[in-house]
C-alpha cells in the first residue's frame, strides 16, 4: 500500500485541473514614467524634482557625466543643489518590485547667484599732478557705451591664436550698478563648451604714451584667463599685422590655484627684425590672498622712453622702448577686455574649477602730460 499510494497520487496530480501549473506571472515594467522640477527662485540653485510612475517602488536619479548615482529614492522626489550656472542633463530609472525598469532624461537650465560685488580694495587717485585726464569710463549707465566700446565676438583663428575654447559674446557682458562685469560660463554656443565675453576700444578710443589706471577684481580657477591689455592701432594693415603692432598687456593672470590666482603678469610683445619677441615681469600677493579677493589697481605709465608697470602704484616692472627695434611702441593703442577660457598658457579648466567666473571692473583712466 505504501508504494501505491504516491503513485496514484502522481496521476491524479497530472489529470486534475486544479493541479495543472500555470506558469509564473507576466513581471511588468513600470510605466507612464513622468519627471517634473521646480527650480528655487533665490538663485540658490536648489532644484526639486518629482519622478512619477505606474508600478514604480524605487527611482534613481543621475546627475552630471559621471554615471554615478546621485540619489535613490522610494518616493520619486529629490533635492539637488547646483553650485553653477548652466545647461544640465538629469535621468532617472524607475524601477517595478520585480527589478525591471523604463528611464527618461531631462534637461534643466539653471541660473545661480553670484555673491555681490566687494567695494572693498586699492583705489587709485582722480587726479595726478602734471597730467591731465584725458579718457576714462566708470561705467555708471545701464550698458556698453557704444562711443567707447565694440564686442569682439566668435572664437577667432585658432582660438584667437591661442588655441582658447570659449565663444565670446554680447551676452556675457553686464554695465550695472557703476561697473563692467564680463562673465565666463560653461555652456555650449558656437561649437564651443564655454561663453565669455572680449571688448575692444579699436577706432574709437587709442592713445599715445600716458598713464593708465584699471580698478578691477579678477575671477579665479584653472584655465581662466582674464587679460587688460593694448594692441597697435595699425594692426588691420597688412604690413603691421601681430606682433608688429606691438602688445602691450597691462595685466593678465593666469588662474589655477596657489601661485597663479594671486600673481599678475605685465608684458610686452614686438616684431625685432622679423623674430617674435616679449618682455615681461610679475608681482605676486604677499598677504595670503589672492587677486579675486578684492580690487586692484593695474597700470602703467607709459614715456617715450619706459613703459612701466604698477600693481596698486607699486612698481614691478619695466622696460626701456627707446632702441628702434622697439619702435612699436611709439605709435597709437586701442584697449581690450577679456577674459578667455583655456588656451596654451593657463591650460584647460578642470574638475575644480568652478563657472561662472567674472573679471569686474570699476573703471579705467587714461591720464596725459599736460
Amino acid at each position: 500500500m505504501h508504494r501505491i499510494i504516491p503513485a496514484l497520487f502522481l496521476c491524479l496530480s497530472f489529470f486534475s485541473p486544479g493541479c495543472q501549473d500555470s506558469g509564473p506571472a507576466e513581471k511588468q515594467p513600470p510605466a507612464n514614467l513622468t519627471l517634473t522640477f521646480t527650480v528655487s527662485t533665490d538663485g540658490s540653485g536648489v532644484v526639486v524634482f518629482i519622478a512619477k510612475a505606474d508600478n514604480a517602488s524605487r527611482f534613481q536619479f543621475f546627475f552630471g557625466e559621471t554615471g554615478e548615482v546621485a540619489f535613490e529614492s522610494n518616493t520619486g522626489e529629490v533635492s539637488h543643489a547646483y553650485l553653477n550656472s548652466g545647461t544640465y542633463n538629469v535621468k532617472v530609472l524607475a524601477f517595478s518590485a520585480d527589478e525591471l525598469s523604463i528611464d527618461k532624461t531631462a534637461s534643466i537650465t539653471i541660473e545661480v547667484d553670484e555673491p555681490p560685488i566687494t567695494t572693498a580694495g586699492y583705489t587709485s587717485p582722480t587726479s595726478y599732478a602734471g597730467l591731465n585726464l584725458v579718457w576714462n569710463d566708470e561705467f555708471d549707465g545701464d550698458g556698453l557705451n557704444a562711443d567707447y566700446w565694440t564686442h569682439e565676438t566668435g572664437n577667432g583663428t585658432d582660438g584667437w591664436g591661442n588655441n582658447e575654447l570659449q565663444y565670446y559674446q554680447a551676452a556675457n557682458t553686464l554695465v550695472q550698478d557703476g561697473y563692467l562685469t564680463i562673465k565666463a560660463k560653461a555652456e555650449n554656443v558656437g561649437g564651443r563648451n564655454y561663453t565669455s565675453s572680449r571688448i575692444v576700444t579699436k577706432d574709437k578710443k587709442a592713445f599715445t604714451y600716458g598713464r593708465v589706471d584699471i580698478r578691477a577684481l579678477m575671477p579665479r580657477g584653472q584655465g581662466i584667463w582674464p587679460a587688460l591689455w593694448m594692441l597697435g592701432s595699425n594692426i588691420s594693415e597688412p604690413e603691421f599685422i601681430w606682433p608688429k603692432c606691438g602688445e602691450i598687456d597691462i595685466m593678465e593672470m593666469v588662474g589655477g590655484g596657489a601661485g597663479k590666482d594671486d600673481k599678475v603678469y605685465g608684458t610686452v610683445h614686438w616684431d625685432n627684425a622679423g623674430s617674435y619677441a616679449s618682455y615681461g615681469g610679475d608681482s605676486t600677493l604677499t598677504n595670503g590672498k589672492i587677486l579675486a579677493d578684492e580690487f586692484h589697481v593695474y597700470s602703467i605709465v607709459w614715456t617715450e622712453t619706459l613703459i612701466t608697470w604698477y600693481l596698486d602704484n607699486v612698481q614691478y616692472h619695466v622696460i626701456d622702448i627707446t632702441p628702434p627695434e622697439l619702435n612699436e611702441f611709439q605709435k597709437e593703442f586701442f584697449f581690450l577686455f577679456n577674459v578667455a577660457v583655456g588656451g596654451n598658457w593657463p591650460g584647460s579648466p578642470d574638475g575644480n574649477t568652478v563657472f561662472p567666473q567674472r573679471m569686474i571692473v570699476d573703471y579705467i583712466r587714461v591720464f596725459q602730460v599736460q
